[in-house]
């Protein structure tokens, strides 16, 4: 059996020490990996508790994870801004308060991030109190959109609503020429309330609200969430049930990654490549379904256990690796296709690290960071991948992600080799004289989904319970990435640029 391989404390403080406290775990290393409101009342707005606000901090080599617990004053619910030190803190403190209406104080740019421009004065959906959604009130005025002026300077609305299927997004460019000025990207046009939707379920009730997520990330957030809730419970975990996971997650990063790269070919006019990649694609979406009966790898994990139809063939596999290498082959060896990408929407290593960037958008420009190491879930070693371009730019993009469809195709092939055929693992259920030994049921769990880390925060009612589930996509950490990126390059790159980091629309807009 195994037990979680990380040293997790949890810290109350006042809102006075928190900048302090932050700020000593900031200077140590760890970053901010999510912040999140609580209100601690019942549905009816009273009970005890009130307002609280938690900020979790991780830091690797060794996994360590670092809560910081801040009761607040219910007459006036406030923090202090810790936007000075983290950016990515200061958009999950303007999260918190379009959502739970808890302040930053002095907090820079204190304008709204989620809430919806129609939505009445004074309604917070998160709060215990808050009822069903009110009708539509009078509109918050516009957006404040960062005004360009200058000879020459026009802007360009394109969205909230795109052709094809991908969510709603309003993207507003500020250009001279062809040049790009200055762009601003206005998300969270569905807040769906997933996290309350979580509220009152029991976890294994839970586990296909946690698949829906972000549809492309089904075995990321399913995995994270239940690590999550059995940390909350106390669980001990076959190492056979990490494995099952792995060669699903695995299998998910693929077929994800596959699909991008020839998309990126087609978006530069190389067409036949992106034909012969939605190919592949198709192959692997049928080993999916094989291995676990969904072509999005949906209904094999759950709270303690894991389960599979069947293994994927490691032949099949190698098969499928050698007509990925041959697209990127002929991707990298066609001078248009090279010229294109090279170059373009450079994020910079000091943009990536100040942003708080994750996953292969942070790799690509130099920065090493994977939580399959620096948060281990997987009994075995695991070799982090050595990339050959780290320079920000859509070629460095494209490449990390094909050498992570080569690194995932060998730790497929050796985890299936460990298996040998085993398709179930599942923990023994926790003694009822065994709690675990922290007061509050609580859980985190850390998962390197395709796109990059995905975190799960738990609380757990005494009778097993969800009251508080709070989700954290790479996607909300990536996105004000993109139009750092975009700045200096030309408005035909957008489409090109945009695919190189394919962010979440509802990971983002929970």
């Amino acid at each position: 059996m195994i037990a979680a391989n990380h040293q997790r404390t949890a810290l109350s403080l006042t809102p006075a020490q928190l900048a302090g406290q932050a700020d000593d775990l900031l200077t140590q290393g760890f970053r901010v990996a999510l912040v999140a409101g609580h209100d601690d009342r019942d549905h009816t707005g009273t009970g005890g508790g009130g307002l609280r606000a938690v900020y979790l901090f991780t830091a690797p080599r060794p996994d360590r994870r670092v809560e910081l617990h801040v009761r607040l004053d219910p007459t006036r619910p406030e923090v202090p801004s810790l936007a000075a030190l983290s950016f990515p803190a200061g958009r999950f403190e303007r999260e918190m308060r379009d959502l739970f209406g808890i302040i930053p104080v002095q907090h820079p740019l204190p304008r709204r991030l989620v809430r919806h421009f129609h939505w009445p004065t004074g309604w917070y959906p998160m709060l215990a109190d808050a009822g069903p959604p009110p009708v539509f009130g009078e509109p918050d005025g516009p957006y404040p959109f960062r005004t360009v002026e200058g000879p020459g300077v026009y802007e360009i609305p394109v969205g909230p609503v795109h052709a094809g299927m991908i969510g709603p997004g309003h993207f507003r460019f500020s250009v001279v020429g062809e040049t790009i000025l200055n762009l601003k990207a206005r998300l969270w046009f569905t807040h769906r309330g997933v996290e309350k939707l979580f509220q009152h379920r029991h976890p294994r009730d839970a586990v296909e609200l946690a698949e829906r997520i972000s549809g492309d990330t089904t075995v990321g957030h399913t995995w994270a969430f239940c690590q999550a809730v059995e940390e909350a419970l106390g669980l001990h975990l076959p190492p056979d049930t990490a494995r099952l996971r792995g060669v699903l997650l695995e299998l998910e990063r693929i077929y994800n990654h596959v699909t991008d790269l020839g998309a990126l070919c087609n978006d530069v006019g190389h067409g036949i490549l992106n034909t012969h990649a939605q190919r592949i694609r198709e192959q692997l979406l049928r080993i999916n379904d094989q291995v676990t009966g969904h072509r999005l790898l949906r209904g094999a994990i759950h709270p303690g256990t894991a389960h599979l139809a069947a293994l994927p063939d490691p032949t099949t596999l190698a098969g499928i690796g050698s007509d990925i290498a041959e697209i990127v082959n002929l991707a990298l060896d066609h001078s248009v296709v090279l010229d294109r990408f090279t170059g373009t929407a450079v994020l910079t290593r000091t943009q990536a690290t100040d942003l708080g960037t994750l996953g292969y958008v942070a790799r690509a420009s130099g920065l090493v960071t994977d939580a399959r190491h620096d948060h281990p879930a997987l009994p075995d070693p695991w070799t982090r991948t050595r990339h050959t371009h780290t320079r920000g730019d859509v070629l460095a993009r494209f490449v990390v992600r094909a050498e992570e469809i080569s690194a995932s195709l060998a730790l497929i092939t050796s985890l299936v080799e460990v298996l040998d055929g085993r398709l179930t693992a599942t923990a023994p259920a926790r003694p009822a004289d065994n709690p675990p030994d922290r007061g509050a049921r609580s859980g985190v769990g850390i998962v390197e989904g395709w796109r990059g880390a995905v975190t799960h925060r738990v609380e757990l009612a005494p009778d097993g319970r969800l009251t508080r589930v709070k989700i954290v996509d790479p996607s909300f950490f990536n996105w004000p990435a993109l139009p750092v990126a975009l700045s200096d390059t030309i408005v035909p790159d957008f489409p090109l640029t945009n695919k190189s980091f394919n962010l979440s629309y509802p990971g983002n807009d929970l």
